[in-house]
């Protein structure tokens, strides 16, 4: 059996946090992925998985006929179709990220990051969040544009946790402004997010157009360039996609700790566990940066390997 023709279907709702990790981990183990983007009806879509029973017909998109070896979902709604899959065709192999929030009976693995806390045998757990990117990319655009050193300021936004408004902002202006008025040799790239608010935008582009490289939504995103180009990160703290992806690259992060919302035991526990894996240190100094090294993250390779190598153990076993 060669592990990298089976098919797989990448199920999420569209969303591009999910369909990064799912692509993460699919293309890690096969070639042959098809992407799937599900909705479902009300009230299935508004309720926790396993309070109604699962029909197709509660499915808005079209299920192709084929039938995958694999299913990888990610989100509350795509683990409907998962069910539905699973229960469809018994050998089915379906892979959950994320925790489900439903009985893990019902999956053959979940994924889950350690600050989740979620245990068990089907579990496995990855250091911060998977997600697709691996191979350098070339983007000309901002290659060609970069001389020195460059700090890549990766901003958020406000979320469930978090506080994120213009005084934040200011508060993180006022500290790049100080770094590069001290450190002449560094370039900096300020990336904002879908969730960066528009005043916060509007913020950036008048306080720091003049002296860094700004991208706040148009054009093509620097994104992927700054993930392998850069020799510092600074990111802030509702995130840990960003920080998690960063983590690629194996170079120094700064996180600019942002006032919580309400308290979030998972977010603490994220952000100590790469503290205490030396990826991340708190971003406070205005003077300037420190060089440290860590080994590049690369869960969706490494759960990968496990998924694979348990595959072909049942495999020989049947």
């Amino acid at each position: 059996m060669k592990i990298n023709n089976l098919k797989i279907w990448s199920i999420t709702d569209g969303s591009q946090g999910m369909m990064s990790q799912t692509k993460g981990l699919a293309s890690e183990i096969s070639n042959d992925v098809k992407e799937i983007k599900t909705d479902i009806i009300f009230p299935w879509n508004k309720l926790q998985p396993g309070l109604l029973p699962v029909f197709k017909w509660i499915f808005k998109n079209n299920i192709p006929s084929n039938v995958p070896d694999i299913v990888i979902s990610c989100g509350r709604k795509s683990v409907y179709l998962s069910l539905y899959l699973k229960k469809k065709f018994s050998n089915v192999i379906n892979i959950h990220i994320q925790n489900p929030k439903i009985s893990s009976k019902n999956f053959s693995y979940i994924v889950v990051p350690n600050h989740d806390n979620l245990k068990g045998e089907k579990i496995l757990n990855s250091i911060g969040a998977l997600h697709h990117f691996k191979n350098k990319n070339n983007q000309k655009q901002y290659s060609n544009q970069i001389k020195n050193k460059l700090v890549s300021c990766i901003i958020g936004g406000e979320n469930n946790h978090y506080i994120f408004t213009t005084k934040e902002a200011k508060e993180l202006i006022t500290k790049i402004k100080e770094l590069k008025s001290k450190n002449s040799n560094l370039e900096f790239l300020v990336i904002t997010s879908r969730r960066t608010g528009f005043d916060i935008k509007k913020l950036l582009k008048n306080e720091l157009n003049k002296i860094t490289k700004l991208w706040l939504g148009e054009g093509k995103n620097p994104y992927e360039f700054a993930l392998y180009n850069s020799s510092y990160f600074i990111i802030t703290s509702d995130s840990t996609s960003m920080i998690s992806e960063a983590s690629v690259s194996g170079m120094p992060i700064y996180v600019y700790q942002l006032p919580f919302k309400r308290k979030s035991i998972r977010f603490e526990r994220f952000h100590n566990e790469f503290k205490e894996l030396n990826i991340t240190r708190d971003f406070v100094t205005t003077n300037k940066f420190e060089n440290w090294s860590y080994d590049k993250l690369n869960e969706s390779e490494r759960i990968a390997g496990i998924i694979k190598e348990r595959i072909i153990e049942g495999f020989n076993e049947s």
